[in-house]
């Protein structure tokens, strides 16, 4: 096992100043940001469905409901193309929608185009929890590459391993409570009631587990940065290689020059012998 593969333990972490606990929280808070999308990428995803129970509520009109709202998403994703911002956040609200409106128009029930975001929201807590007992939290998978540190966090990171079981504990409780409430609601609520409190907890119970999942990772240990790594390995096989290659090109010149010095040195020695054989006789 080399050095960069060692486990390391919590008491094995360095004491940290105030000053790095600052940049570790504003790190945390950053790749958070990036991953999550932030503000806008809230708003993306409130709004197709605001204004489809907006429009539903007004007019009880499902078609003109769902185009709304599948054109407002579209619409988002050209603007994210026309600024080259990062689509992945935009994309998923256009195929929610899409989902949503076929499920609605298949069935004729305007309900239904909460459905598959509602069984989404339950598939997610499910994995959520289920990753974490099974020893890889989910959102260590999700933010381990935003932080740069892929998986080395389960063998290498036990501190980080241990922030991340939290926080997506924290993601999954969270999704679940959410889901009993909308769940009875699909059934009890007609359409604009269950769409006006499935839009009234689109944004606090995800600021809520996104603060927790701040907290837990911004006390953690720092991220080991495994790209940092590659690329310091990479550039020393490099000079490696840079090495040998010269040695490999200077070989041959000092094997000629041992063999001319230990030929200089015999050399006389074989003429010394007849020499004194001469003197003898």
């Amino acid at each position: 096992m080399t050095s960069l593969d060692k486990p390391t333990s919590e008491t094995d972490q360095p004491h940290r100043t105030d000053q790095q606990d600052a940049d570790a929280k504003a790190v945390t808070e950053a790749a958070l940001f990036e991953a999550f999308g932030g503000v806008r990428g809230m708003v993306e995803t409130v709004l197709p469905g605001l204004l489809f129970v907006t429009i539903f509520t007004i007019n009880k009109d499902l078609t003109a409901s769902a185009v709304a709202a599948l054109a407002v998403s579209l619409l988002l994703v050209v603007v994210r193309l026309l600024r080259k911002d990062t689509v992945k956040h935009a994309f998923s609200g256009v195929f929610g929608v899409a989902f949503g409106v076929l499920f609605a128009k298949m069935t004729g029930n305007a309900k239904d185009f909460y459905l598959p975001g509602m069984i989404y929201t339950l598939g997610l807590a499910l994995a959520y929890l289920v990753t974490t007992i099974a020893g890889v939290p989910l959102i260590g998978l999700i933010l381990g590459p935003v932080f740069k540190e892929n998986l080395s966090w389960r063998t290498r990171n036990p501190g980080r391993k241990k922030a991340y079981a939290k926080a997506s504990y924290a993601w999954g409780l969270i999704l679940l409570a959410k889901c009993a409430i909308l769940f009875p609601l699909y059934w009890w609520a007609d359409t604009a009631q269950l769409g006006w409190v499935l839009v009234a907890l689109k944004i606090p119970p995800f600021l809520l587990a996104v603060y927790l999942t701040w907290v837990f990772l911004a006390k953690a240990p720092p991220p080991i940065d495994v790209f940092a790594e590659m690329e310091a390995e990479e550039r020393a096989e490099k000079d490696r290689k840079a090495r040998k290659a010269v040695e490999d090109s200077l070989a041959p010149g000092f094997a000629q020059a041992e063999q001319d010095l230990t030929t200089g040195f015999a050399g006389p020695e074989r003429d010394a012998g007849p020499a004194r054989h001469r003197r003898t006789d």
